[in-house]
C-alpha cells in the first residue's frame, strides 16, 4: 500500500533532497528549459541550501538520455588527486592513512566544469541564468531545514576547528530549524561563475585563491591542478535484469557492483522468495557482499589501472558467484573496508520532449573537509578519503589519478527507452540501495512511493563483525530469521538518512504519465505537470 499523494503528470517532472531545489528545477522546465538546464538549477541551488551534502567544492555525475536520437550518455566530472601527493608525500610526513578531514583529504573539484561543458553541449539556457535562484538564496539566506541543523550541530565540534567554517555556520551558535543562513560569499562567487564561466574557477581569481588557500593551510593543490581538470564523457555500461537494462556511469565509479550484484540476483526467483521475506533479503545482502569484495579487488581510475569490465558485467562470472551464496546461512567472513560517513545529492529531471537527467553531486563526507576557502564561500571536498596509502592496492593515491568513486547515476530502461530514472544518497551503500530500488519495482510490482517507503538494509562493513543495519519497519519475522541465519542485525530507526536520500521518476509509456517521488528520509520534494 502506497501512503500520501502519488506526484503524477504528463509533461515534466523533477524531484530533488530539497524542496526549495526541485520549485527552482519545475520553473526553470516551465520557462522553456529542458532536463539538463533543469537539473543544474537544482544541483546548484542545493550547493546552497544543502551544504552539508554538496557544494562547488565537489565531484559530479550525469547520465542524459536525449529523447530525439535515443542516445545515453554520461559525464564524469569527478576531481583529480593533486599532481604533488603520492604515498611517499604521505610517508615523510608520517601519515598511514588519509585524513578524514582537513586540507591533505581535497582534490580537485570538478563540479563547475562539468555543469559548463554539460550545458555547452546540450543545455538550451546559460549558466548565468540557471544560477540566479543559487545566488538570491545564498544573499538573501533561506530557512534552515531541521535536518541541516541536526547536522550542524553533530558535526559542531568538527566545524569549529575551522574559522572560515565557523563564520559561515557557527557564527551566532548552532542555528536552530527556520534560522535564516545567509553566505554571501558564496553569493559573490556564483555571480563570478555565471559571469566570467568555468575558467575563472580553474584558471582566474577564483582559482588562485583556492591555491593560495590550500598552500597556505600545507595542502597539495596548486594552480596547475586546477587549470588541468577536465571533465569526460563516458559510455555508460549495463545490464539485462528480467528483460529491463540497467545502465551505470563506468569505473572510476563503482557502477559496475550494482550491475555484477543484479546479475547475481537474477539467477532466483525473488518473487517466490516473497517481498521482505528472509530469502530475497538473504539473497540480496549475499549477492552484494560478493560484489562489494570486487570492488576493493578492481575499482579505480581505468587510465591507472586494467580493469575487467567485460567479465564483471558477464552472465557466466555472475553464475560462479551465486555458486558461493548458502541461502541458509550468512557468510560472515565477506568484510570489504568501507568508509561510514555518506553525503551525497541526488536528483532526477525529465522534460516535455522527453529528455532525462540524472545526476549525482557530493563534497564526499557531511561538510566535505571542513574547510571554507577565504573569500570564496566554497567549501573543499574530502575525497581523497577514499584513496589507498598501500602501495599494493589497486585504489592506491597517485598524481592525477582519480579515486574509486561512490557516485552513481542510474536509469532503467523497457524496451529501449527510460522507464526509470532514479539514484540515491548513501556512499558505500549507493549499489546496496540501488539493487533494493530496483527490485522492489521490477521483482515485486510495488509502486513508486511503496518501493521508496519500503525498509531498507545495508551492510554496515565498517564493523569487524560486519553488521546489518535494518530499518525498523522491516517485518519481525524476516529480521529474526535472518538473525538465525547468521547476520548480526542491529536495528535503526524507520526512514533513516543512514539508508540514504532516494528519489525516482517512473516513465509509463502506455498510460503516458510521468510518477515522480521523493525519499521520506530527506527534505525532497517531487513535482510533475
Amino acid at each position: 500500500m502506497e501512503y500520501g499523494t502519488v506526484i503524477m503528470g504528463s509533461k515534466e517532472a523533477v524531484v530533488s533532497p530539497h524542496y526549495l531545489a526541485s520549485i527552482v528545477g519545475m520553473k526553470v522546465l516551465m520557462n522553456g528549459g529542458n532536463a539538463l538546464d533543469a537539473a543544474i538549477a537544482m544541483n546548484a541551488t542545493l550547493c546552497v541550501v544543502y551544504p552539508h551534502m554538496c557544494g562547488i567544492g565537489g565531484d559530479l555525475f550525469i547520465l542524459i538520455y536525449l529523447a530525439n536520437s535515443g542516445k545515453l550518455i554520461g559525464l564524469n566530472s569527478s576531481g583529480r588527486a593533486p599532481f604533488k601527493a603520492s604515498i611517499e608525500f604521505f610517508e615523510k610526513n608520517g601519515i598511514f592513512r588519509i585524513p578524514s578531514r582537513g586540507i591533505l583529504s581535497v582534490t580537485v573539484p570538478g563540479v563547475v566544469d562539468g555543469w559548463s561543458i554539460a550545458l555547452e553541449k546540450y543545455g538550451s539556457m546559460d549558466l548565468k541564468t540557471l544560477l540566479k535562484p543559487a545566488i538570491d538564496y545564498a544573499e538573501k539566506g533561506f530557512p534552515i531545514t531541521a535536518r541541516l541543523s541536526n547536522w550542524i550541530k553533530k558535526l559542531s565540534d568538527e566545524l569549529l576547528k575551522y574559522p572560515t567554517t565557523r563564520e559561515v555556520f557557527l557564527k551566532n551558535g548552532l542555528p536552530k530549524p527556520g534560522d535564516i543562513l545567509v553566505q554571501k560569499d558564496l553569493a559573490k562567487t556564483l555571480k563570478k561563475i555565471g559571469e566570467n564561466g568555468r575558467d575563472v574557477f580553474y584558471e582566474g581569481e577564483i582559482a588562485k585563491l583556492i591555491s593560495d588557500f590550500s598552500i597556505k593551510n600545507g595542502g597539495l593543490i596548486e594552480l596547475d591542478d586546477l587549470k588541468k581538470h577536465n571533465s569526460e564523457w563516458v559510455t555508460p555500461i549495463e545490464t539485462n535484469y528480467r528483460n529491463f537494462k540497467v545502465y551505470e556511469l563506468p569505473p572510476n565509479t563503482q557502477g559496475v557492483i550494482t550491475l555484477l550484484a543484479l546479475n547475481i540476483l537474477e539467477g532466483y526467483d525473488l518473487p517466490s522468495f516473497g517481498f521482505q521475506k528472509p530469502n530475497s533479503i538473504h539473497a540480496q545482502i549475499e549477492a552484494m557482499k560478493l560484489a562489494l569484495i570486487d570492488r576493493e579487488k578492481y575499482i579505480s581510475d581505468p587510465k591507472f589501472v586494467k580493469i575487467p569490465i567485460k567479465k564483471l558485467l558477464s552472465k557466466e562470472y555472475a553464475k560462479e558467484k551465486m555458486k558461493l551464496i548458502d541461502l541458509n546461512k550468512a557468510n560472515i567472513n565477506l568484510l570489504n573496508k568501507a568508509h561510514k560517513k555518506d553525503d551525497t545529492v541526488y536528483l532526477a529531471a525529465i522534460d516535455k520532449e522527453g529528455n532525462a537527467v540524472s545526476l549525482i553531486q557530493s563534497l564526499a563526507y557531511a561538510f566535505g573537509c571542513g574547510l571554507i576557502v577565504e573569500n570564496t564561500g566554497i567549501l573543499l571536498n574530502n575525497r581523497a578519503v577514499y584513496f589507498s596509502l598501500d602501495k599494493n592496492h589497486v585504489n592506491k593515491i597517485e598524481p592525477g589519478k582519480r579515486t574509486m568513486h561512490t557516485l552513481i547515476p542510474a536509469m532503467v530502461f523497457k524496451e529501449d527507452e527510460p522507464f526509470m530514472i532514479f539514484g540515491t544518497m548513501g556512499g558505500d551503500a549507493q549499489p546496496q540501495f540501488h539493487i533494493q530500488l530496483i527490485s522492489n519495482v521490477i521483482d515485486f510490482k510495488k509502486g513508486i512511493k511503496e518501493s521508496l517507503e519500503a525498509p531498507r538494509w545495508r551492510i554496515m562493513s565498517y564493523h569487524t563483525d560486519n553488521f546489518i543495519s535494518i530499518e525498523k519497519h522491516m517485518p519481525n519475522k524476516t529480521v529474526e530469521k535472518l538473525k538465525e541465519k547468521g547476520h548480526k542485525v542491529q536495528l535503526v530507526e524507520s526512514w533513516n538518512e543512514v539508508m540514504g536520500h532516494a528519489h525516482k521518476i517512473i516513465i509509463n509509456k502506455e498510460k503516458k504519465v510521468l510518477y515522480a517521488a521523493n525519499d521520506p528520509r530527506s527534505d525532497g520534494l517531487a513535482i510533475a505537470c
